[in-house]
C-alpha cells in the first residue's frame, strides 16, 4: 500500500510530536511513523520535573501521550511500526516499513540516539527507577544520597561533577586504569572531595535488594577478580549515545559521531528533509530542546512546501 503526503515524521519523542503538532496546525495532516521506541526515552522515565509547565512535574510516559493526544487533536495520523528503508535521491521521497510504502514531500528526521547500556537485566528493569542515563534530568531525585557514574569519558566525568551538587558522595566506576575525559574535567574531578574513583572495575548487577529500586552495584576488579557490593541508591550510566541514523548513511551528512548535521535551524543537505531532537544534538539532549528543534523544523518544512508551490 502506498501512501502520498505532505510531511512524514519519522520518530515519536518531544522532537517528533512537537513537529506533528506544528505542521497539523498548518494543515499539512503531518503521518507520524513511532519507530520502534515509540515515545522516545522518555517513556524510559518515571517523573519528568524539567519540562516548564508542570508544577509538580510529569510522568514521563503520561507527558508523551498527552503531546501525542495534541497533535492528533488537530489533524496527526500516528503509524505503529519502524521504518526499514528511506530513499531521499528521488521526489516525493520513499520511506518504506514492514507493511507499507510512503512518499513524501517532506521529511522530518526525529529518531533520536539512544543511550548506551551495559547490557545487564537489572539495569534495564531498574531504568527510572535509581537507574538513568542523563543527569540534568535525574540529578536532583538524588539529592544526599550516594550514587556512582559508569564510565571515564567528558560525559561520564562531567556528570560525576555535575552530581556533586545533590548527592552525598558520587563514585565513578571505569574500566580502566585512566580515564578518557579531557585533562581540564579530569582536573576538576580529581579536586572534587565528593568524586571517589574504582579503577579496573566492571559492573556485574545492578542490585535492589528486593525492593524494587536500586540499593547498590555488584562490582568486579577486572585485575585481581576480587568482587564486592558498593552500596549506592543510583546508578548513572554514562558510555555514550549512538544516533539512530542507520537508515540514513550515503543520503545525508553526518558528524563523525554519525550525528545527522543541521544548518540554518534544522536543515540537512537534502533540500526538504529536515533534522530535530537528538539525532542531531548531542550536547543538550533535553526533551525541552528537542521539543523546540521539532518546531523550528515544522516552520522550515511549512516554508519549504510554501516555496515549492504547495
Amino acid at each position: 500500500m502506498t501512501s502520498s503526503r505532505n510531511v512524514v515524521i519519522i520518530g515519536s519523542g518531544p522532537a517528533g510530536l512537537t513537529a506533528a503538532l506544528y505542521t497539523a496546525r498548518a494543515n499539512l495532516k503531518p503521518l507520524v511513523i513511532e519507530g520502534l521506541e515509540a515515545g522516545g526515552q522518555l517513556m524510559l522515565t518515571t517523573a519528568v520535573e524539567n519540562f516548564p509547565g508542570f508544577t509538580d512535574g510529569i510522568m514521563g510516559p503520561d507527558l508523551m501521550a498527552a503531546m501525542r493526544a495534541q497533535a492528533e487533536r488537530f489533524g496527526a495520523e500516528t503509524m505503529r511500526g519502524n521504518v526499514s528503508a528511506v530513499d531521499l535521491s528521488r521526489r516525493p521521497f520513499t520511506i518504506t516499513t514492514e507493511d507499507s510504502v510512503v512518499e513524501a514531500k517532506t521529511l522530518i528526521i526525529a529518531t533520536g540516539a539512544s543511550a548506551k547500556l551495559l547490557g545487564l537485566p537489572s539495569e534495564r528493569r531498574l531504568m527510572g527507577r535509581g537507574v538513568s542515563t542523563c543527569a540534568t534530568c535525574d540529578g536532583f531525585f538524588f539529592r544526599g544520597k550516594p550514587i556512582a557514574v559508569i564510565g571515564g569519558g567528558d560525559s561520564a566525568v562531567e556528570e560525576a561533577t555535575f552530581l556533586t551538587r545533590f548527592a552525598s558522595s558520587v563514585t565513578l566506576v571505569h574500566r580502566r586504569d585512566t580515564l578518557r575525559a579531557s585533562k581540564i574535567m579530569q582536573d576538576k574531578a580529581f579536586a572534587n572531595p565528593k568524586i571517589h574513583f574504582e579503577w579496573n572495575t566492571e559492573v556485574v548487577d545492578v542490585t535492589d535488594g528486593g525492593q524494587g529500586a536500586v540499593t547498590g552495584l555488584h562490582l568486579r576488579s577486572n585485575k585481581t577478580g576480587d568482587e564486592k557490593v558498593l552500596p549506592v541508591e543510583g546508578v548513572f550510566v554514562a558510555i555514550g549515545h549512538t544516533p539512530n541514523t542507520a537508515l540514513f548513511g550515503g543520503q545525508l551528512d553526518m558528524d563523525a559521531s554519525g550525528y545527522l548535521v543541521a544548518r540554518e535551524g534544522s536543515k540537512t543537505n537534502v533540500p526538504g528533509v529536515f533534522a530535530c531532537g537528538d539525532v542531531q544534538d548531542h550536547v543538550y539532549r533535553q526533551a525541552i530542546t528537542a521539543a523546540g528543534s521539532g518546531c523550528m523544523a515544522a516552520i522550515d518544512a511549512e516554508k519549504y512546501l510554501e516555496s515549492q508551490g504547495h
